[in-house]
């Protein structure tokens, strides 16, 4: 792949995972532990703090999984092994890669 490209997907996932960091920042408040207070909180308003609390717990490990996968493409760029699908070694099609930069797989090793 040549090197203007390869920079440019790089820039891309180093912003996509400064996006990341930036959600985590913000998703710690919904991930507190809900206190069980039956003076201040009602039955229906604890639930729908449980609620919202699994929804950013959820939200925090998609991001998590999203940085390891972008983490694994910056590291493939150093190996020089960028573009290059990780189980059968062929080219990953450029529409792919344009679609999303962190993609470890060529089309048909990704459908199984």
């Amino acid at each position: 792949m040549d090197d203007p490209r390869q920079q440019a997907f790089r820039r891309r996932l180093q912003a996509r995972l400064q996006e990341l960091s930036d959600g985590e920042v913000l998703g710690q408040e919904g991930r507190k532990i809900v206190e069980l207070d039956q003076q201040s909180v009602g039955r229906l308003s604890r639930m729908d703090a449980l609620q919202s609390q699994a929804m950013a717990q959820a939200a925090s490990r998609m991001r998590s999984a999203e940085k390891q996968r972008i983490n694994a493409a910056l590291a493939r760029m150093e190996e020089g092994e960028f573009g290059y699908c990780v189980d059968c070694g062929e080219e990953i099609a450029s529409a792919r890669l344009e679609h999303d930069p962190a993609a470890a797989l060529c089309i048909t090793c990704a459908r199984g």
